[in-house]
């Protein structure tokens, strides 16, 4: 059973309907698979991403920071309560995770970026959706070329490269 962890903008006064829409589709069609969903468990592409996943009838994980189980959003599975503060349960999300899917996103979704870049992990940007996924999609972060960030054009094509380990 593959892990395939969603990262974006974690508010929801920073994303758009589209990119929601995405995010949700991306929920479902991780469910459809088989797979399970994993994610920061909070609101934004994470809420929408896991709102999709549970209307197919799938499993989500939410790897929250801090101690407190309650900040889950409503369609989290399983919460995980990491007692870490936000950016350093980035770790858990990305070393759990055997594909990344990149959903529009600010600092916090480059810092995972960058981290599933320094372990090699595949990491697929959905295209229109803003933020670094936009910026990065289609190329390397350094001169090191570790591995590519892969772009996609809908939900469906970014799980199916998920599952793939990347390779187109």
């Amino acid at each position: 059973m593959k892990i395939i962890a969603v990262i974006g903008n974690a508010d929801d006064s920073h994303i758009s309907k589209k990119v929601i829409r995405i995010a949700y589709e991306v929920g479902e069609e991780i469910a459809k698979s088989g797979s399970i969903l994993l994610c920061g468990g909070m609101g934004g592409v994470m809420k929408a991403a896991c709102r999709g996943a549970i209307s197919k009838k799938g499993m989500t994980v939410g790897v929250l920071p801090f101690l407190n189980k309650n900040i889950a959003n409503r369609f989290v599975s399983i919460p995980i309560c990491s007692g870490m503060a936000i950016g350093m349960r980035d770790n858990i999300i990305i070393h759990s995770a055997d594909a990344i899917i990149a959903i529009g996103g600010g600092s916090g979704t480059m810092g995972e970026i960058a981290l599933a870049y320094m372990y090699k992990k595949p990491v697929i940007a959905i295209s229109g959706t803003g933020g670094w996924a936009n910026k990065l999609e289609g190329k390397y972060i350094d001169e090191r070329k570790k591995t590519k960030i892969i772009s996609a054009k809908t939900a469906k094509e970014a799980v199916r490269l998920a599952l793939r380990g990347g390779n187109k």
